[in-house]
């Protein structure tokens, strides 16, 4: 695990809009601007928590790809979120019986995202890193579908200000996805105010976040006893992709509860295949693995096991 601002942060600030075959050439400017922040002295838990700041993976977006969507643990995430949200997106679409207004916040490599505008959607998709969008813009080239993508390089704090000038600010969105950026913002319950201004009355979110519970098992499975007596314990890899900070299940329950979301499904992303240390039988077979965690992935209290929950949950009007 890493620490959080290990990092050195950039605020980095682009818009393009792409509508593209696989043939189109994608031309995205971006401009940076680089601000410095003062060493921080030891400080109350209160006050670390108010001076961290938002990560991003500008830096290390290579180690990202590579680790998250490298090998099978990336193919059974992708798995759990296409059958989750493909399902409900279908609904909405012939409910609504028109293209679904998509928005990615905090999106990484996008591969949902860009899967949902090969289905004729339209599609906007956010990230701190350009680094990290430039990767997702390479693969949307690929698609020989048309697709109507809009790109904004920002934190997601700065969209409205992106939005308002692309002129989409006075449309709100039917689908907001939030993958795996919960537990990497100074200030993640922030980002229930920005759904609320963004997602339509009876829109959905889609919530996928680390689960703080499958450190604690993991490592109880893997007999690392030093770490869970370590109250102190903070990763010191900065290529660490485990969080320091992440959010628990009841706490984001409970924001949901508060804003007026209610839930209509979870699901657990590698709920077994993380804890198995010594790969025999099933194991081996990676298409009865995916079989297996799709399986499990809906069932209690297997789900809660999951390196990563997913939470579907639509807004009340």
């Amino acid at each position: 695990m890493a620490n959080d601002n290990d990092l050195s942060l950039s605020d980095k600030h682009a818009s393009s809009k792409v509508k593209t075959k696989a043939t189109t050439k994608f031309t995205t400017k971006f401009t940076t601007k680089f601000t410095t922040k003062a060493t921080a002295q030891p400080a109350t838990a209160a006050q670390s928590r108010s001076e961290r700041t938002d990560r991003s993976f500008d830096a290390i977006a290579d180690h990202f790809e590579k680790k998250v969507y490298g090998g099978l643990k990336g193919e059974i995430r992708l798995a759990v979120l296409r059958r989750d949200i493909f399902e409900y997106s279908a609904q909405m679409h012939q409910r609504l019986g028109r293209p679904l207004r998509v928005l990615d916040v905090g999106a990484g490599l996008a591969q949902i995202a860009i899967e949902l505008a090969a289905q004729g959607h339209t599609v906007v998709i956010n990230d701190i890193s350009a680094n990290m969008l430039a990767k997702a813009q390479a693969h949307a080239a690929q698609t020989d579908t048309p697709l109507d993508i809009t790109w904004h390089v920002c934190p997601y704090q700065e969209l409205p200000a992106k939005l308002s000038t692309e002129k989409l600010d006075a449309e709100k969105f039917d689908l907001i996805l939030c993958h795996a950026l919960l537990e990497w913002l100074a200030e993640p319950a922030g980002v229930m105010d920005f759904f609320d201004q963004y997602l339509m009355p009876k829109g959905a979110l889609s919530l996928c976040f680390y689960n703080p519970a499958s450190f604690d098992y993991r490592n109880l499975i893997m007999g690392n006893f030093n770490l869970l007596d370590n109250s102190d314990y903070k990763a010191d890899n900065v290529k660490s992709l485990t969080p320091n900070h992440p959010v628990a299940k009841e706490e984001v329950e409970a924001w949901l509860a508060a804003h007026r979301y209610h839930v209509i499904r979870s699901s657990g992303l590698r709920v077994f295949h993380d804890y198995a240390p010594l790969k025999r039988g099933g194991h081996t077979d990676p298409e009865a693995v995916i079989r297996m965690e799709l399986r499990y992935s809906q069932h209690e209290p297997y789900k809660w096991l999951g390196r990563y929950l997913h939470i579907l949950a639509t807004r009340q009007a």
